[in-house]
């Protein structure tokens, strides 16, 4: 067992270069097969990438865990672990936060401007006199001309999006619970309650998906339709991958816990999901109220 006199080294790992190349795999095959001058090439290389992203994260997750378990880490450690998190965690907060100020800026200020209130007055009399500056934006400007969009309706907020709030919201109450199971050392009543949290995850992701497809196939609302349909998909597009993987981080942590690694005293990695699954919560509530309803 580690001291509180020494800091764990690890030993040199390739895990980030073999993350980085496969990354690279990704996006080559990526835009290959997006732009279509090799579609069939473009997915080979496209699923080569991926799949060495899964092992790449496979092995990497193993060694962490072994040099864990072997108790190669002591509180200094800990204390870097949490500091890491905690910083990644206030990127994707920038991350978000850029988007939220695109919708804002988009909304608040851009529209107002085209429909010629204070210093686009020129703007709209010159460009686009005929502009009604309501939110969702229905036209979509076609180089000199603007023409009318084709989507009919939007999303409403009490349907689909009302209901993956509740199960968010339930999700982190059950996560919560797995907490407190783990601190009493319940063992099962922290597998019982992470897989309830897994399970509410998944159908989260069932759900957008499904939303995704009656606004394709029924509403027509797309990434093409103005800067609603951008901001709309931006958005919830990425808060839908924030889900799918925490979705899957928990799904490693409930898989880890039935094999007893987590103790009342010792379980870090089980708490360091458990704020990246709140923090998701919050930015879906941000989502909810600025995207949706209001």
């Amino acid at each position: 067992m580690s001291d509180s006199e020494t800091y764990f080294i690890p030993e040199p790992s390739p895990w980030p270069v073999v993350g980085s190349l496969a990354l690279f795999i990704s996006f080559v095959g990526g835009s290959l097969f997006l732009n279509g001058s090799a579609p069939m090439f473009g997915s080979f290389i496209l699923g080569l990438g991926i799949a060495a992203i899964i092992y790449m994260y496979y092995a990497w997750f193993s060694d962490v865990i072994s040099e864990s378990l072997a108790g190669r880490y002591n509180s200094q450690v800990d204390v870097s672990f949490r500091w890491g998190m905690a910083w990644f965690i206030f990127s994707e907060v920038m991350f978000f936060a850029a988007f939220f100020g695109a919708l804002f800026y988009a909304r608040v200020l851009s529209v107002p401007w085209l429909g010629g209130e204070g210093a686009g007055f020129l703007t709209n009399a010159v460009l686009w006199p005929d502009f009604v500056p309501e939110w969702p934006i229905d036209v979509i400007p076609n180089f000199s001309k603007f023409t009318a969009s084709v989507y009919d309706d939007v999303i409403h907020a009490w349907g689909v999006p009302a209901i993956n709030t509740l199960i968010l919201l339930t999700s982190g109450v059950t996560l919560t619970f797995a907490h407190w199971a783990l601190k009493k050392n319940n063992q099962k009543g922290l597998v019982r309650w992470l897989f309830v949290t897994v399970c509410l995850g998944i159908i989260f992701v069932y759900f957008q998906a499904g939303e995704y497809h009656e606004a394709y196939t029924e509403l027509n609302l797309k990434m093409t339709s103005g800067i609603y349909g951008s901001t709309f998909f931006l958005l919830t597009g990425f808060h839908g991958f924030h889900v799918t993987m925490g979705t899957l981080m928990l799904a490693v942590i409930m898989f880890r816990a039935m094999k007893g690694h987590f103790t009342h005293e010792n379980h870090f990695a089980f708490e360091a999901v458990a704020w990246y699954w709140h923090f998701v919560d919050v930015v879906w509530l941000g989502l909810f109220i600025f995207v949706y309803w209001i």
